[in-house]
């Protein structure tokens, strides 16, 4: 074998290595909860030019409000919006569940084979690179990778998780990693610490960390009165961002500047499971509504959002006091002195006649 054969064999063993290496680098999340499913959020950089109403289908979300609320976009934002090449993180909400000890995306998004694709391509170019061809392969129980079909419908398994973190309910966020970070400065802007990022992500040190990678961010969330009777419970919103429940009728904001507590009100969309959304009233609170607060001195009473059903929607009347602390501090402290649970009637017997 001539010498410049054996420089180009070994240039094309490296190149095969590179390719196998790079391509397998996607993270795997670990989830262990007991939880059937829960909302997680992960990044995604478009490789060519997009627009939001196309990666709305890409990933199969149902409604395009569902993304706008977790990037925090106005609702008047247009779903043309032109979304550049290579460039701009969208922040993508996902439904997962664990199995076998590792969360996935609850069997979506599903993506339809089209002519001139493998499998690679469809996870480095068309996903950026969030999950790699083996997972797809194994996702799909597909035995050779280079023999997919055009209109083949794959399940795309996005890394997501469910678990508690130091025991606090989380909303999990597959953060892209940019170059020149820290893990420092990923925990600092996401108001968690290093310690819980290495840990949660398997990271030995902080010099573990790579541009490019997924790592695995649990977000705090506001706190709210949501039963475990409700069928949105339990109801997790991370800091800035916003989301629509009860049917529609409801949109709940979480903000740290609100003491990280969450704000909820009348969503003024249509309903999803009613012929339109209820008025909300705090029964038995005086003329209070959802959203409303009413104060006397120091003390402020606001109605709260604490779930729905089937046939109702609940709410909850929580004391807050914005008296000085015995610092003199000006800022107002939330107390929770009490909370009494209320049922707003809000499928009224006008309803039921109605539907029947």
């Amino acid at each position: 074998m001539s010498t410049s054969l054996k420089k180009l064999c070994l240039i094309c063993i490296i190149t095969l290595l590179t390719f196998f290496t790079s391509t397998s680098s996607a993270q795997s999340f670990k989830c262990t909860s007991s939880l059937k499913k829960c909302d997680a959020i992960v990044d995604y950089i478009a490789h060519n030019a997009t627009t939001l109403i196309a990666i709305k289908n890409l990933f199969n979300i149902k409604n395009l409000r569902t993304i706008l609320g977790v990037n925090n976009l106005p609702l008047s934002t247009l779903p043309n919006q032109l979304v550049p090449a290579k460039h701009s993180i969208i922040k993508i909400p996902i439904s997962c569940i664990c199995t076998n000890g590792t969360g996935k995306s609850n069997k979506l998004p599903i993506y339809k084979v089209v002519h001139g694709d493998s499998l690679d391509h469809i996870a480095t170019e068309v996903f950026s690179g969030l999950v790699t061809y083996q997972q797809i392969q194994e996702a799909n129980n597909i035995g050779d990778p280079n023999l997919i079909k055009v209109g083949q419908k794959l399940w795309i398994p996005l890394p997501c998780s469910c678990d508690d973190v130091d025991g606090q309910k989380v909303v999990h966020y597959g953060h892209l990693v940019a170059a020149n970070s820290t893990v420092e400065g990923i925990a600092e802007e996401y108001n968690t610490t290093q310690d819980v990022l290495l840990r949660v992500n398997g990271l030995v040190s902080p010099n573990d960390l790579k541009a490019g990678a997924i790592l695995d961010v649990p977000l705090k969330v506001c706190t709210n009165p949501v039963t475990n009777n409700s069928l949105d419970y339990p109801l997790l919103v991370s800091s800035g961002t916003y989301l629509f429940t009860a049917a529609n009728c409801v949109k709940c904001t979480c903000d740290a500047a609100n003491n990280w507590i969450l704000q909820c009100e009348p969503s003024q969309l249509n309903s999803s499971l009613w012929p339109s959304c209820p008025s909300i009233h705090c029964q038995n609170s005086g003329d209070l509504y959802l959203g409303n607060s009413t104060s006397y001195g120091c003390a402020r009473t606001t109605c709260s959002y604490s779930g729905y059903t089937n046939q109702t929607i609940l709410t909850t009347a929580t004391l807050d006091s914005t008296c000085p602390t015995s610092d003199n501090s000006s800022s107002a402290v939330s107390l929770s002195v009490w909370r009494l649970n209320f049922l707003v009637i809000a499928v009224h017997s006008f309803f039921y006649v109605h539907l029947g």
